[in-house]
């Protein structure tokens, strides 16, 4: 029986996954295991915010780790239940369902679909008014969004959309190539964590774990999503990288600013970071252009990502035995 039709199983699932996001969606919450993330997060906050500095970082690393052990075991599980059930090395139907039920089985790690929509909404709520754009907003991210004018609520929308692109999507299926459904799993674990704990002040210790692991996870990723954005502008490699310096964080100014060079508009958070501050300020329709260069880089990675899925795992140079290293299905 050949194996030839396995390397390709990961590889069909990513067009799977996006096609099934646009069509449909997110999961209910009650099912979403994402949802699921959450709540094993949230049993643990206040108990881990009470501890002393060392005891808060130790419980908040074992915490972190567990949860991650629990999420990648569980999707482990139902990918190994799929291969074995299906025997998608056998080629034909059986191929394809098993690709179309991991790819099921990968589409609530990742929300392209939503994160478009809820970017999209910021608009049309500003057309209504200053103060339903930035309550729709606020359903965004963490900061204040009172204050804001229809500049600032703009440019916050679009450096959501940019750095998301990577957090939401493009992460997730960057791990997924290198390792499967566990690898999604384990990246979407990580990304939650840091978006619930790895803040300072009061979760300084507790949440350190969580956002340095984000940090690590999300760092191929995040330069792969900021080059995506600028693929059909390589001149501005070199300014790139000078904008992705000028963020606290250090991943988070590689999608940002790439996406402030291709628009050419000035992106900034008052008293954290100015990116490109020689464009001009961001004007309405700009949420919409930011929306398309997004679309078109996630369509350039999804399929550089779903062909490095299949040749990690030998498609283009047979038996090379990858596919054990990373633990990937052969």
């Amino acid at each position: 029986m050949s194996t030839l039709p396995m390397p390709w199983l990961l590889a069909l699932a990513i067009p799977i996954a996006l096609l099934v996001d646009r069509w449909f969606g997110e999961p209910p919450a009650a099912v979403h295991p994402v949802v699921g993330m959450g709540r094993f997060l949230a049993l643990f906050g206040d108990r881990l915010c009470a501890m002393s500095a060392k005891a808060a970082f130790l419980g908040g690393a074992l915490a972190w780790t567990i949860g991650l052990l629990l999420a990648a075991l569980t999707a482990w599980a139902i990918e190994h239940t799929i291969i074995a059930g299906l025997e998608p090395w056998l080629g034909g139907w059986r191929l394809g369902a098993a690709a179309l039920l991991v790819g099921l089985a990968l589409k609530p790690m990742l929300a392209w679909r939503m994160l478009r929509d809820e970017v999209g909404a910021v608009e049309t709520a500003l057309a209504r008014s200053l103060d339903d754009g930035r309550a729709r907003l606020s359903r965004l991210v963490s900061r204040d969004t009172r204050a804001l004018s229809p500049v600032q609520v703009r440019e916050t929308a679009i450096e959501t959309l940019a750095e998301n692109l990577n957090d939401s999507v493009v992460a997730p299926l960057f791990w997924f190539m290198v390792a499967g459904l566990p690898g999604a799993a384990a990246y979407r674990f990580a990304n939650t964590a840091d978006a619930m704990w790895g803040y300072r002040g009061r979760w300084e210790w507790a949440g350190k774990w969580a956002a340095r692991a984000d940090d690590l996870l999300s760092w191929i990723p995040a330069r792969l999503t900021g080059l995506a954005l600028i693929a059909l502008r390589p001149a501005l490699l070199a300014s790139l990288r000078r904008e992705a310096a000028r963020t606290p964080s250090p991943n988070g100014g590689w999608p940002m600013g790439a996406m402030a060079l291709r628009l050419d508009r000035l992106l900034s958070k008052p008293g954290h970071y100015t990116l490109n501050p020689s464009g001009t300020p961001v004007v309405a329709g700009d949420i919409g252009a930011a929306q398309r260069l997004a679309a078109g880089a996630l369509l350039g990675l999804a399929a550089l990502l779903a062909l490095g899925a299949a040749a990690l795992r030998g498609a283009f140079a047979p038996g090379l035995g990858l596919a054990l290293i990373l633990g990937g299905p052969r």
